[in-house]
């Protein structure tokens, strides 16, 4: 008899049972990553139809945001503080350029180096979703409670911290290597 189908089409060894399949390792449901994206998707499900009533995608409105705070900074500065990726980053740059929410110019230092900064339309369109953030962000205190917030966000920065002084397992090769 054949084994049962699986969902890309293959048939499995009906000798091979679930328990044999277990990596030996946590479950992936209790896998940190996960746990951190599924937290994540469920807060992002909360912005998103906000940030798609104003025409902005997530990493847009993440690169907005992480204008705010500064008055100009670099392009490659900019990618590490928003997580994005160069050529992602470049490309979203160019949409919000051409949107006239941001402002894009040469470094005075290094003519090789792209600076940016909001515009003046970038912070009207900050002004103009901030009351429905700061609703949304209103409702996830009330139902999560203010406290556990704040220790949620404490102790994530902690994480991230003591993460930060830890090896990562081949990164001392690949440095060497260069």
């Amino acid at each position: 008899m054949a084994g049962k189908k699986s969902p890309n089409g293959a048939r499995s060894d009906p000798a091979v049972t679930t328990e044999a399949r277990r990596a030996p390792m946590r479950e992936f449901s209790r896998s940190l990553p996960m746990s951190l994206l599924r937290a994540r998707e469920a807060v992002m499900r909360q912005f998103r139809p906000s940030l798609r009533n104003h025409g902005l995608t997530e990493q847009q409105w993440r690169i907005l945001r992480a204008l705010t705070a500064v008055d100009t900074i670099e392009v490659t500065e900019l990618a590490r503080v928003a997580f994005l990726l160069g050529p992602s980053l470049s490309r979203i740059l160019r949409d919000l350029e051409a949107r006239d929410l941001i402002e894009r110019r040469t470094a005075k230092a290094d003519l090789r180096r792209g600076e940016v900064s909001i515009s003046s339309k970038g912070l009207k369109l900050i002004e103009a979703v901030a009351p429905t953030s700061e609703a949304i962000y209103a409702e996830i205190t009330s139902r999560y409670g203010a406290r556990k917030l704040a220790e949620l966000q404490d102790m994530l920065a902690e994480l991230e911290r003591g993460l930060a002084e830890m090896e990562v397992a081949g990164e001392a090769d690949a440095e060497a290597d260069e």
